[in-house]
């Protein structure tokens, strides 16, 4: 066997380190190289993987906030505020030190003692505060005990706080919507509400959801400004830097057609109906019958704007919402429509009870009738037969022109969310003649209104309206709002006979109308009792109180200011005979104390005047105080605020002897001492604030179950005791 060999080579060891050497010196050199390219690119581009460097350097150090605007005021007629903006306040404890600086701490350092403090001012106990501040978080808030709180609550806590040299708490303001008479004309003001425009920042902004507030939340909502400047890691602002700030623009202010006075006695007489018949649905509106504003309009159900208390019962407003067969009340129109054309002859003679037509057949509500009567008795009667006549003789053709004139099927256009055009369909015979005692069509309060108005103004159908005047509260630009009128099918003329015969239904041993007179006041009225339909069965509903009861009263009637005009469905009789007896709990006194107010400003208006009333409102407190204590009567501020934001009487308004003046602040409102006042005055404070008084014994103030300056609310009960003011000066 041949041996083979191999020749082996020795291995240099130092020229494989060298090759190693070489080879990292080079990859640290590439290396090195690609990360000065990179910061090369990165320092000429300031951009990384496509975001901008110097912008988030400048978004880590840069804060902007929104300047939010004031959302303009709303105001009844005489400039008291119906609603308007306000802050509160929600409380933070911060927990953690992170954004604390050495000097400057922000966290909670000693929780027993912020705890006893937080404990007397929040309705929360001091062991539920400590388990909340001994958490492990960087923040904890307290609920709703921590949640919209007054300015004059927060003011008490800080300074609590400061006098002790705590830390840790701190608070966030908010815009919230203030509605300080509670329960008024709500659905029609509406409501605005805090909804968030920026869900990163959480930023929010109060925004019309309802009513006026939402039809003209362009309007009121103004414009937000912004605010942009620099912090250090620790949140303090970095003196001596440039701040770019862009300034709000408020909203205008809306000045209604609404009496507050009229509005607040209305409310309280809706509250007694629905307490004793609870109805399905109640609506009253007061309206100037040459200009077609509203002087006060309420509905039920409402709610409570200021605590939202029954908002849930009913969103719709009834005023423009609420379609419903008007019944015996639509005769006022078909009333006007015979006069015009020439068939009602007052005293021609029918034979009431029945008649037939196209195969059915109309009764009056009492099936039996009253015999022959004439066309005059039959119209205080409220005779469905009489009617019927009207119709035939001036042919179906003729009265639905009518009926487009007046307006039905068309809606009035009353600046108010989802207002409804009814519905008039007028398709057959029945159908046509039914729609002269109001039913077979469909109808809102709005449209009656308007209807009613030909009547009541010469001819001249004028659209109800709430908004009186716009004001630009940095220009003092205003837009006014004027009537406006329709030309109707009906004369002066006729609109004049109307009224004359519709005193029957008041003053006639016969009329339906007969309890609705108002002493010392001639009126011209027409009640309805409609059925209600159910489109279930497609039959009407029977029942004793299965009704819609109404009233329409125009008055004084030889020149009518007022048209006021009420609906009442399916009241709980509760005692009373018949639902005309509801309605007219609501109707006799309003009707009758808006009769007076319109003879009480004739009667001042030629008494001899001593002083004006000087316009207080958003002055300060202290110089409102001032200037009345110069005019030398009786006064009285009711709140802890620093500005004026309601007055009584109202500016312009002329002042005699021993008038006493009311100044309503911003703040939580206080209770003054109201010993020597009148009932009067009493009820003025009661107007203003929505609390409500109990009076026992006759005279002058001797005792109130409130202590002076006590804090009060909407709703708060005071028991007032008189006495002859001989006895209280003892």
């Amino acid at each position: 066997m041949k041996k083979i060999s191999k020749k082996i080579k020795a291995t240099n060891p130092f020229r494989n380190r060298k090759m190693i050497a070489i080879f990292l010196y080079a990859a640290c050199f590439i290396l090195f190289g690609f990360v000065a390219l990179r910061f090369s690119w990165i320092m000429v581009k300031g951009e990384i993987n496509g975001e901008n460097l110097l912008q988030n350097i400048d978004k880590l150090y840069t804060r902007s906030s929104v300047i939010q605007a004031n959302r303009g005021t709303i105001y009844d007629k005489d400039g008291n505020p119906i609603a308007m903006d306000a802050n509160s306040y929600k409380i933070i404890a911060v927990l953690t030190d992170e954004w604390s600086s050495p000097t400057r701490p922000q966290h909670v350092q000693e929780p027993e003692k912020v705890a006893d403090v937080l404990a007397e001012y929040l309705s929360i106990s001091k062991e539920d505060i400590l388990e909340r501040l001994n958490q492990d978080a960087a923040q904890v808030e307290f609920g709703t005990a921590g949640n919209n709180l007054s300015y004059d609550i927060v003011s008490h806590i800080e300074e609590a706080l400061k006098e002790q040299d705590l830390t840790g708490i701190a608070f966030q303001d908010k815009k919230t919507r203030l509605y300080p008479n509670g329960t008024f004309a709500s659905h029609t003001i509406g409501l605005a509400q805090s909804q968030s425009t920026d869900e990163e920042s959480g930023e929010q902004q109060l925004t019309g959801i309802m009513g006026l507030e939402q039809t003209f939340d362009d309007v009121l909502s103004g414009t937000n400004g912004s605010i942009e400047y620099q912090k250090d890691r620790y949140g303090y602002v970095i003196p001596g830097q440039e701040v770019e700030e862009a300034a709000a623009v408020d909203g205008s202010d809306l000045y209604l057609t609404i009496d507050r006075r009229l509005q607040i006695y209305l409310e309280s007489i809706m509250d007694e109906v629905e307490e004793a018949h609870s109805p399905e649905k109640v609506t009253a509106t007061l309206m100037n019958a040459k200009t077609g504003k509203i002087l006060a309009t309420a509905q039920r159900p409402s709610f409570n704007a200021t605590t939202k208390e029954g908002i849930d019962q009913s969103w719709q407003n009834l005023l423009v919402e609420y379609a419903f067969e008007p019944g015996s009340t639509m005769k006022v129109m078909t009333l006007a429509a015979a006069i015009q054309e020439g068939t009602f002859r007052p005293g021609d003679f029918y034979e009431s009870g029945k008649i037939s037509v196209a195969g059915g057949t109309v009764h009056d509500f009492n099936p039996a009738g009253w015999g022959t009567i004439s066309y005059l008795e039959g119209l205080a009667r409220s005779s469905n037969v009489a009617f019927v006549h009207q119709v035939e003789e001036m042919g179906y053709d003729t009265w639905k022109k009518y009926l487009d004139n007046f307006g039905f099927g068309t809606a009035v256009g009353m600046n108010l969310p989802n207002e409804y055009s009814g519905n008039n369909n007028y398709e057959w015979p029945l159908e046509k003649v039914n729609t002269s005692f109001g039913q077979g069509l469909s109808v809102t309060p709005a449209q009656m209104l308007k209807a009613f108005s030909a009547i009541a103004n010469k001819g001249q159908m004028v659209t109800p309206y709430l908004v009186d005047h716009i004001t630009d509260p940095d220009t003092n630009e205003t837009t006014q709002f004027e009537p406006e009128y329709t030309e109707s099918l009906i004369s002066e003329e006729t609109a004049r006979k109307a009224l004359d015969y519709l005193t029957e239904t008041v003053t006639n041993e016969h009329g339906t109308a007969k309890k609705y007179k108002i002493e010392g006041y001639d009126i011209a009225a027409k009640t309805g009792t409609a059925q209600l339909y159910n489109p279930e069965t497609g039959k009407y509903f029977s029942g004793n109180s299965n009704y819609v009861y109404s009233v329409v009263g125009m008055a004084p009637v030889e020149d009518p200011e007022l048209i006021f005009y009420v609906t009442v469905q399916q009241p709980e009789l509760n005692g009373s005979g018949h639902g005309s007896e509801v309605v007219q709990k609501i109707f006799n006194p309003v009707m009758k104390r808006a009769l007076e107010s319109i003879s009480a400003e004739t009667a001042d208006s030629e008494e001899t005047k001593t002083t004006d009333m000087p316009n207080l409102i958003d002055q300060s407190t202290k110089e409102a105080a001032a200037k009345v204590k110069e005019l030398g009567y009786p006064s009285a501020v009711i709140g802890s605020g620093d500005k004026i934001v309601q007055q009584y009487p109202a500016a312009g308004t002329v002042l005699y002897d021993d008038q006493r003046i009311l100044l309503l602040t911003d703040g939580a409102m206080t209770l003054p001492d109201m010993t020597g006042w009148s009932r009067s005055d009493v009820m003025k404070l009661s107007e203003m604030t929505g609390v409500t008084a109990e009076f026992e014994g006759e005279g002058y103030v001797s005792n109130q179950s409130l202590d002076p300056h006590s804090f009060i609310e909407t709703g708060t009960n005071i028991e007032i005791t008189l006495r002859p003011v001989t006895e209280i000066q003892e």
